[in-house]
């Protein structure tokens, strides 16, 4: 006899729209930080950016190169390509990444990197102006005994990426089950897309805190079938499973979620400590 086991389905808690932020010259969407949402319920996840970044000459020319530490830095592009550089060659030596649709770029700043160096420069030469990568941008913190780690840099390629039907929906697993990106702590991060509507259920670990942003379309989330939509971010409250229900065709979401560290972070603009 087969043995049942029951779910507690998680209600979303909260919902809200990402505000807009300038930054290097262009407007980019954060639904995290907000001040609206406490720290303890998105922990470990500090930072969430969307953009779409534009390769021209402006922008390769621009000084964007800055200075990270104490967190996990990931650039997930959602569509196009873009390239970057970032100080995790041998000594501190710049060394630079590509990112096509599907890949994501992780960098755990640790003690302490430079990122960002030359921002579609790659793409600039091979005279591809005027294209643009669409990505999200997320920090994911470290624990306090990690801060000091030696930095790193790990590109998954699209190929890479675990990818699965199940029933409406496409699922891309970035970390969790199948990939090979791991966080300072236990996560799940996922790239939902739905593209003829319908619904999605998946098991998110008692212990986590997680929450959906949506990329496209709107849906219903939770227990509660709480409506959310384009560029709004929904956080998840207690349980161990999430549903998502009567979704617009073409709704495509992030799920994040993550264990947390139960740890006040210390921010010192890019320094987390």
């Amino acid at each position: 006899m087969a043995t049942q086991i029951d779910t507690a389905q998680r209600e979303i808690v909260l919902v809200e729209d990402a505000h807009v932020r300038p930054m290097m010259g262009q407007s980019v969407l954060e639904p995290l930080p907000s001040r609206h949402i406490p720290y303890s319920l998105v922990d470990p996840y500090i930072l969430v950016h969307e953009a779409a970044v534009r390769i021209s000459p402006e922008m390769a020319g621009l000084d964007t190169t800055h200075p990270h530490r104490g967190f996990d830095n990931l650039w997930y592009a959602v569509s196009g390509a873009s390239s970057t550089g970032h100080s995790t060659g041998p000594g501190g030596a710049m060394e630079r990444a590509r990112l096509e649709a599907g890949s994501l770029l992780k960098l755990r700043t640790g003690r302490g990197i430079l990122h960002a160096e030359g921002i579609g420069k790659d793409e600039l030469e091979e005279g591809k102006a005027g294209t643009e990568m669409r990505g999200v941008l997320f920090w994911v913190n470290l624990a306090r005994k990690d801060k000091a780690a030696e930095p790193s840099a790990q590109l998954l390629p699209p190929h890479e990426v675990p990818v699965r039907q199940e029933g409406d929906a496409i699922v891309r697993v970035l970390v969790g089950e199948g990939s090979p990106v791991e966080l300072g702590t236990p996560g799940l991060i996922l790239d939902v897309e739905l593209p003829r509507g319908g619904g999605f259920s998946s098991h998110v670990r008692t212990e986590f805190n997680g929450f959906v942003y949506l990329l496209e379309g709107e849906a219903g989330f939770g227990s509660n079938r709480r409506r959310a939509s384009r560029s709004q971010i929904a956080v998840l409250g207690p349980g161990d499973a999430l549903a998502v229900e009567e979704a617009q065709p073409g709704t495509r979401f992030m799920l994040m979620a993550g264990k947390p560290y139960g740890e006040t972070p210390i921010y010192n603009g890019p320094y987390v400590d």
